[in-house]
């Protein structure tokens, strides 16, 4: 039991180690000029016009929650597909024990999909996708 931990605890110090010697490296070497220039915020190497709190319309936040919905969708129908197109990867599953039966399979995402269709419905009539 112990050789099987010895390999995962020096992987753990080593890494310590290293982290911890090259903050100490670069608290050293590094540049640590302050000024007005550096103390500003970021913005895509142009100086900052607004300030960094404003609030943003809220359809920028629906616009990301769609994209989100969409995105996510293929996730979970990639690897649906992928096994449907491959018979014997949904009939391992039912031999297996792990799925009962293909309908089944085909029921829970048919179930998915009636629950995708019914977001880009509510989003379609909130007037997500009308751009103003």
């Amino acid at each position: 039991m112990e050789s099987a931990v010895l390999p995962v605890f020096l992987f753990v110090v080593a890494a310590t180690g290293l982290a911890v010697g090259l903050l100490v490296l670069s608290a050293l070497v590094g540049p640590s000029k302050n000024g007005k220039v550096k103390e500003m915020p970021y913005e895509s190497g142009m100086d900052p016009i607004h300030d960094t709190h404003r609030r943003f319309d809220v359809r920028f936040y629906l616009v990301a929650i769609a994209f989100l919905v969409f995105d996510v969708e293929l996730l979970f129908l990639y690897p649906w597909a992928v096994a449907s197109r491959n018979p014997l990867g949904i009939d391992r599953a039912v031999s297996e024990g792990l799925v009962e039966s293909r309908g089944l399979v085909f029921a829970e995402v048919l179930v998915f999909l009636a629950l995708l269709a019914a977001s880009f419905v509510y989003a379609w009539r909130k007037g997500v996708f009308r751009w103003r």
